[in-house]
């Protein structure tokens, strides 16, 4: 017999940005099904919740307009999580397409940026609020043809710890989810032999699951979270080691 938390989020606000499929669609799921009015940011229309914002996050003036949409929609924003992501393809650094690049480190990176950027202040006038920055695994160890992803996430995970700090003295909590590679459509982006090296480092032999990472963001949006700022998880089947 399974027994998993459960949350009473009723009356909560939540953004999740890249909510319409893959992990996100698992998390606006877990977070809806636990009570909380999720508005699901996306580059394509989402059917999950009833409230959604097309939304592209490498776009400062998109990124505007669907916080002061969701504003005057919602109310507020109590709970972010971001985690639109794009792996973009594998290859040697010296032979990798610098288009690639950019966008990966726009969608990945600059995207968090963005949306932190349009929601904080929010969260700071309400003296409350719950981010939760999705990184990689990727970003604490670099993954070998997938330098551009490697970094981007690196990246993420020290905009955590260092958005965490700087709201260290207020209701808001900054944490980021590393996980290792989780089964979604994000991984048809990589060549299957970069998914089978992926999956032999893990000590579980397996691939996580998308549910699984939602359970974890779930805690990190409640308010059984308090201690716990500019942090990093790890969602790793064992396989990160520090």
């Amino acid at each position: 017999m399974q027994v998993k938390a459960r949350y009473d989020f009723a009356g909560r606000v939540a953004v999740v940005t890249g909510g319409a499929g893959g992990i996100g669609a698992e998390i606006v799921r877990q977070l809806s099904g636990q009570g909380a009015r999720v508005m699901v940011w996306d580059r394509q229309a989402s059917d999950l919740t009833p409230h959604s914002c097309v939304v592209d996050v490498t776009d400062r003036a998109s990124v505007a307009r669907a916080c002061a949409d969701t504003i005057a929609r919602l109310g507020g924003v109590g709970m972010l999580v971001n985690n639109a992501g794009y792996a973009g393809p594998t290859g040697p650094l010296d032979q990798y397409d610098p288009s690639a690049w950019d966008a990966i480190l726009q969608v990945n990176l600059t995207g968090v940026f963005n949306v932190c950027r349009e929601v904080v202040p929010h969260m700071r006038a309400a003296d409350a609020g719950r981010i939760v920055n999705i990184a990689s695994l990727a970003g604490k160890e670099g993954t070998p043809d997938a330098a551009a992803y490697s970094a981007a996430k690196a990246g993420v995970l020290a905009l955590t710890k260092s958005l965490g700090k700087e709201l260290a003295l207020t209701g808001i909590r900054v944490n980021a989810v590393a996980p290792a590679a989780v089964q979604t459509p994000l991984l048809s982006q990589m060549s299957p032999g970069h998914v089978r090296t992926m999956i032999a480092k893990s000590p579980m032999q397996r691939l996580g699951e998308a549910s699984e990472v939602a359970e974890l963001v779930a805690w990190l949006c409640s308010d059984s979270c308090t201690f716990n700022t500019g942090a990093v998880f790890d969602l790793s089947g064992g396989r990160a080691t520090y």
